[in-house]
């Protein structure tokens, strides 16, 4: 049984704002609960990774230049994507095609993304809500991996809801479900976040920019442009565009197939 062991801890456990916490089997979490909705977060401690996909990685894309990255502040990220209910609590309506409370909300643009969060650090300022920046979300998705998914250097349908009839690197057909499942109903990766690959496509906060060959310490991405990073695929997309590494960009304002994933700033 996989156990994983902290050695950098928050300044702060549990933060004042907490509905429950504790430890388990992935590490720390905390979880907030707004009118009976529950949100859980993972600690990720501070580490250096490589972001990006190496030049041998099957079905890569040119925008993947594999470099070296140090996050040196830790942070805390959403187990799941936002869910319906979630949303609906507190934007008061629901975008999604696909109705369950239990399933991520999609057909949310970044905008809509920065909407949401205004309105939640509004209400509870402490919480200190943002999107990750996208070198976070790789790290918290990768959690310590190499390979092309957390889990290895293959996938199906039992992990990732993904259009299984387009499988990656010659890997056999699996299930096309056609829609989202619930945000817990695929196992979680070794750090306890749920479909970082597959479901629905994440929003990250930073704009699309071609990444640097040297080393970087805690990028954020530029902070102006005309495109926004979207990460991990989603249910329509082919296994390629679930790996860790993939990239996507697009305008702001797209709604087709998104969602997102809650981070706390500092």
């Amino acid at each position: 049984m996989y156990i994983r062991k902290h050695t950098i801890f928050p300044e702060e456990f549990p933060e004042s704002w907490a509905s429950d916490w504790g430890e388990d089997e992935f590490g720390l979490w905390m979880a907030f609960t707004y009118k009976g909705v529950r949100q859980a977060f993972r600690w990720c401690e501070p580490g250096t990774f490589l972001m990006g996909s190496p030049p041998d990685e099957p079905e890569r894309s040119g925008d993947e230049l594999q470099h070296e990255v140090t996050l040196a502040k830790g942070f805390w990220i959403a187990d799941t994507t936002v869910t319906q209910a979630l949303w609906t609590v507190v934007m008061g309506n629901n975008p999604s095609v696909f109705k369950d409370e239990e399933r991520p909300v999609e057909n949310v643009s970044w905008e809509d993304a920065q909407t949401f969060i205004a309105k939640m650090n509004g209400l509870k300022a402490e919480l200190k809500l943002c999107l990750p920046s996208e070198a976070q979300w790789e790290y918290a998705c990768r959690a310590g991996s190499t390979m092309p998914f957390s889990w290895g250097d293959q996938i199906d349908s039992s992990l990732v809801n993904f259009d299984g009839n387009h499988p990656y690197n010659k890997g056999s057909p699996s299930q096309y479900r056609k829609q989202t499942v619930a945000v817990k109903e695929l196992p979680c990766n070794d750090w306890g976040l749920y479909q970082m690959h597959g479901n629905v496509r994440e929003w990250c906060q930073d704009c699309f920019e071609n990444y640097p060959a040297e080393l970087v310490i805690d990028p954020q991405g530029s902070e102006s442009g005309n495109s926004r990073v979207l990460r991990g695929g989603s249910w329509f997309d082919m296994g390629m565009r679930c790996r860790s590494a993939n990239r996507l960009l697009h305008g702001p304002s797209r709604r087709s197939g998104t969602g997102f994933r809650l981070a706390r700033g500092h």
